[in-house]
C-alpha cells in the first residue's frame, strides 16, 4: 500500500504566528482554501481507496474537496490528530522561543513533553501505529497496490517520515513540510520506502498503481531493482 501524507492548508493560526495544537475552530485562511481546492485537483485522477483525516477542522476542512471529487466519506481518526501542546497552546511563537523547553523540542524531540500536554515520542508512536493499522487493512482488504491519503498536521507527518526514513526521531525537524504539501510513503512487507517528501507542485501520475502482471509473466519487477522497493512507473 501507498499512503499520501498530506498536510493541511494554511491556516488562521499559521498566519497568526501561535501554535494552534488542538484549539477548537482554526480555519483555513483564503489561501488554505485554494490550496485545499489544489490538492484535489492534483490527486483527483488518482485510483484513491480511502481518505484517513485528524478530527481537527482545518484537516476536514482541507480534505473535503477532495473527498467531494472522488465521491469518499473520511474517516476521522483522533490518533492523527495535532499534537497536544497543553500549556502551550495557543501562545505565540516568538513568546515560546524564549523557553527552555523549546531548544530541547529543535535538539532531542524524543525528550521533549509539553507541560500538561503530551511527549512527541508519544506523537511518534499513535501516528505511526495509525497509519500501519490502516495500511493493513486496505492490505487485507485489496489484492495489489492501492492508493490513500492521510491528512493530518506538520509535527505528526514529520514524525511518520522520521519512522520510515529509519532515522531517530531526534532529526525530525530537519524534515520540511510545507502547508498542503504532499509526502508518499511506500509500505512493503519488509521496509517503508519514501517516494516523496513536501511535493507543492510536481506531476503526481507516477504514483498510479501499475497494472498487476499477467500469470506466468516474466521479466524485471515494474519499475523497481531487485532490494529498493521502488515504484517509479
Amino acid at each position: 500500500m501507498t499512503v499520501i501524507l498530506l498536510r493541511h492548508g494554511l491556516s488562521t493560526s499559521n498566519t497568526g504566528g501561535t501554535l494552534a495544537g488542538r484549539s477548537p475552530g482554526v480555519e483555513l485562511t483564503d489561501r488554505g482554501g485554494e490550496q485545499a481546492r489544489g490538492v484535489a485537483a492534483r490527486l483527483a485522477n488518482l485510483p484513491i481507496t480511502r481518505i484517513v483525516t485528524s478530527p481537527m477542522l482545518r484537516c476536514q476542512r482541507t480534505v473535503s474537496p477532495l473527498a467531494a471529487d472522488l465521491e469518499l466519506e473520511p474517516v476521522v481518526d483522533d490518533r492523527l490528530a495535532e499534537v497536544d501542546y497543553g500549556e502551550w497552546t495557543g501562545r505565540k511563537i516568538k513568546d515560546l522561543l524564549a523557553e527552555p523547553l523549546w531548544q530541547v523540542v529543535q535538539r532531542h524531540a524524543s525528550a521533549a513533553v509539553f507541560p500538561g500536554g503530551e511527549g512527541l515520542a508519544q506523537v511518534q508512536a499513535r501516528a505511526v501505529s495509525a497509519i500501519r493499522e490502516h495500511d493493513r487493512a486496505l492490505a487485507e482488504l485489496h489484492d495489489g497496490d492501492r492508493l490513500w491519503v492521510v491528512c493530518t498536521h506538520g509535527d505528526v507527518i514529520k514524525a511518520v517520515l522520521a519512522d520510515a526514513l529509519g532515522i531517530h526521531l531526534d532529526g525530525f525537524q530537519r524534515i520540511m513540510v510545507e502547508p498542503a504539501s504532499l509526502s508518499v510513503v511506500r509500505y512493503t512487507r519488509t521496509a517503508p520506502f519514501v517516494t516523496r517528501m513536501n511535493d507543492t507542485g510536481s506531476d503526481l501520475s507516477g504514483l498510479a498503481p501499475s497494472p498487476a502482471p499477467e500469470s506466468g509473466a516474466s521479466g524485471p519487477v515494474p519499475g523497481g531493482e531487485i532490494g529498493a522497493g521502488r515504484k517509479d512507473g
